[in-house]
């Protein structure tokens, strides 16, 4: 064989071997009630971007897939409500969708897997109160009486689910009800959703255990720790899948952030640069570790993940989040002190967090979760007063006001505010110095503000206080704040 044949069949090998590893499965939609223009968007797993642009009605694209996997499709145009369609994709499946209207949920779905035959059986069964929810969300309806809707869907997919067979789409559904029960107070159909996790757990095939274990924590959560609890130990693993407990990033003289976040969370990507330069400016006293809540596999080959800073760990199984969070709404914050205790737990993020969260680590002790923005820098008493140094992060074209019925918490009574110096009370006041040399849009723009507030003196000298913002809608409270 000469050189030449050799070559040849050495790039006919490289070839067939990129074929082999790049396995897709085919998505089409036609409506004629789309406006051209309307974007598509797709994904799997918890992975979506926009994939196509509709044309004429029409839009097609494919998805990277190497097994059954869950995918799902939303529309971003005129008349299209905010929700997602489920779909099951398999390599060289083609999934064909078609309808007459916006509300692409509830389109038919021609698909040869019989994950997506069950899924359709379970729309088709719920169609009249899904297009009510979304004719509510086009209409903008407020969250008390979409949710009265939202209960009616979870009981009628819960009376659907035991005719059906228990598989991909089956245990989708039982996980979606099941999370929504766990971060629902008082879920009204909780009975009828253990008789329904039983029955589906002794009918499910090999395959489901991880699945069924997180909805098992969803449906019988353990107790959550709160603050003033002690830290619980927990096993997670690395980006090459080894490993770890929680407790070996502790100290005898560093806080340990948890930072429960996701992929495809928007605030969480947001806050990575602030929470990156906080990182860097107090690594003697701060640990952060960073617990990500996708599949392994996703976490692992996503772009953001190789971004995190502190300990960058995976916790797919959700055990440890059952423990920490009081909701299912990322990012998650949790601060535990040196000594293993709970000092503070936050969800949420915006501009300044972080750096307010770093301001009160460096000033007397305080639990300032309830607006991180704020922090205390120190505290003066005198007898003529009580002086308290505050600084507040925030956007520099962002206003914050400070109510003048602000008052002090101690010793069973309230100790009024008399002065303020640095802002003026009840009307907006700005940030004004520049907080970051970074010019990420979010961090670069991020300014504070130095001023202070006096109250009336402390009859006696507490070991802590509360400061209170007023007795107002909105007002925020910085707890347990110690006179040193």
């Amino acid at each position: 064989m000469n050189k030449k044949s050799i070559i040849t069949m050495m790039l006919a090998l490289v070839t067939m071997a990129g074929q082999a590893q790049t396995k897709t499965a085919t998505v089409t939609g036609y409506s004629p009630a789309l406006k051209d223009g309307t974007l598509v968007l797709a994904g799997t797993g918890t992975i979506g971007n926009v994939v196509d642009t509709v044309q004429a009605g029409r839009f097609a694209f494919t998805l990277p897939v190497e097994e059954l996997t869950e995918g799902f499709l939303g529309l971003m145009g005129e008349g299209c409500p905010n929700f997602n369609l489920t779909l099951f994709l398999r390599p060289g499946v083609t999934v064909k969708l078609t309808g007459n209207d916006c509300f692409y949920p509830l389109w038919k779905v021609e698909s040869p897997l019989s994950e997506q035959q069950t899924q359709s059986r379970i729309t088709e069964y719920c169609r009249d109160v899904v297009t009510e929810l979304m004719q509510m969300d086009l209409d903008k309806k407020p969250w008390e009486e979409r949710e009265i809707v939202e209960m009616k869907w979870m009981k009628q997919r819960m009376d659907i689910l035991p005719s059906l067979p228990v598989d991909a789409a089956t245990i989708r559904a039982l996980w979606g009800i099941s999370m929504t029960a766990k971060n629902t107070p008082n879920f009204p159909h909780m009975e009828q959703l253990k008789q329904l996790e039983k029955k589906i757990v002794a009918r499910a095939p090999k395959g489901f255990e991880e699945q069924l274990a997180e909805i098992h924590n969803y449906v019988y959560p353990p107790r959550l720790l709160q603050v003033g609890d002690e830290a619980i130990d927990a096993e997670l693993l690395d980006m090459q899948g080894q490993k770890h407990h929680l407790f070996e990033t502790f100290s005898n003289d560093k806080y340990v952030l948890l930072d429960f976040w996701g992929i495809g969370c928007g605030p969480c990507m947001m806050s990575e640069p602030e929470m990156r330069e906080v990182y860097e400016k107090m690594k003697d006293k701060l640990e952060i570790v960073a617990i990500n809540q996708n599949k392994l596999s996703e976490w692992q080959k996503h772009e953001f993940s190789k971004r995190i800073v502190g300990k960058n760990w995976n916790n797919a199984m959700k055990d440890i989040s059952s423990r920490y969070c009081d909701v299912g709404a990322i990012p998650y914050y949790v601060m535990i002190s040196p000594d293993k205790r709970i000092v503070w737990k936050a969800v949420g993020y915006q501009p300044g967090y972080f750096l307010g969260m770093a301001e009160a680590l460096n000033g007397p002790k305080q639990d300032n979760s309830s607006n991180l923005q704020f922090a205390i820098r120190k505290v003066e008493t005198k007898v003529d007063g009580t002086t308290i140094s505050f600084r507040y992060y925030g956007h520099k074209d962002y206003w914050f006001r400070i109510a003048k019925d602000s008052y002090l918490n101690a010793n069973g009574k309230k100790y009024k505010l008399t002065t303020a110096d640095g802002i003026k009370l009840d009307e907006n006041n700005y940030t004004q110095v520049k907080a970051s040399e970074s010019t990420n849009e979010f961090l670069g723009n991020t300014y504070y503000i130095d001023f202070t507030l006096t109250f009336e003196p402390f009859d006696t000298i507490p070991a802590t206080f509360d400061f209170i913002e007023g007795d107002g809608d909105g007002a925020f409270v910085i707890r347990d704040v110690s006179i040193e």
